[in-house]
């Protein structure tokens, strides 16, 4: 089994990291320094870096996406943990949406399963945020599609969904390591989308910028990202210019 394994970030505080991903989010430890929601969906781990997080537009990591069946609950329940936590809002036809940050200012969206309003009956747990989160997405940027998409590809990626928002001048791409087949095979479509959201595995969503030149990345020793390792028992090259890397399942 091929998958998104372990997004690495460095932080000031480790420790803290873990304790709000844990107590706020309702992630569980997964050994190794690893924190996660269910062993199918990428683990965050948090190591030491020297100087705080600063995010800047053109960095190559953007934010990781949550995914939940109740997105007013999840809000409700970030508030009463203390976090600052935009109202839900329908952004465009990509996706009903709400916006924070972790303690060291990381991006985490919250994505709802279905566009505002269409939403039908909610199963899930009341006692869990949103009623049962999901690590969904991990999103990346990029200067050039063409560049990264056929090592996505040949890795056995495929492609679920593409959503064009050129009057804020990029287009979203979204890739799996996965069997299942989207709703409709024009990958543009609408219906694709909140299929996306429910997804009981981590999936890679790259944002290429028309603008951007070339994606940033931390020095070494600041905070930020560090890397995206895929788990696969079959050897496969990596691809620096996302800073994605293969290991062995276990490993």
């Amino acid at each position: 089994m091929t998958m998104l394994k372990l997004l690495t970030l460095r932080v000031s505080d480790p420790a803290g990291q873990k304790r709000f991903y844990c107590d706020v989010l309702g992630m569980r430890d997964r050994g190794a320094g690893c924190v996660g929601y269910h062993e199918k969906q990428v683990a965050l781990r948090f190591v030491l870096a020297q100087t705080p997080y600063t995010p800047h537009a053109s960095d190559l990591y953007w934010k990781i996406a949550i995914s939940v069946p109740n997105i007013e609950l999840a809000c409700t329940q970030l508030r009463k943990a203390g976090v600052t936590c935009s109202d839900p809002r329908q952004f465009e036809d990509v996706g009903y949406l709400a916006h924070f940050s972790d303690p060291e200012g990381f991006a985490i969206e919250l994505i709802d399963h279905a566009f505002r309003g269409e939403r039908r009956n909610i199963a899930g747990d009341p006692n869990l945020l949103g009623g049962g989160a999901s690590l969904n997405l991990v999103t990346l940027r990029t200067a050039d599609i063409d560049a990264v998409e056929p090592t996505l590809l040949g890795w056995g990626m495929r492609k679920l969904s593409v959503q064009p928002l050129p009057s804020y001048g990029f287009t979203l791409h979204f890739y799996g390591f996965t069997k299942d087949d989207p709703p409709n095979d024009t990958l543009t479509a609408i219906v694709n989308r909140t299929w996306v959201y429910r997804r009981s595995y981590t999936m890679l969503e790259l944002q290429h910028v028309g603008a951007l030149r070339q994606e940033t990345v931390p020095p070494d020793d600041a905070g930020g990202f560090e890397g995206l390792t895929c788990a696969s028992t079959t050897p496969f090259p990596p691809l620096p210019r996302l800073g994605i890397n293969w290991a062995a399942p276990g490993a």
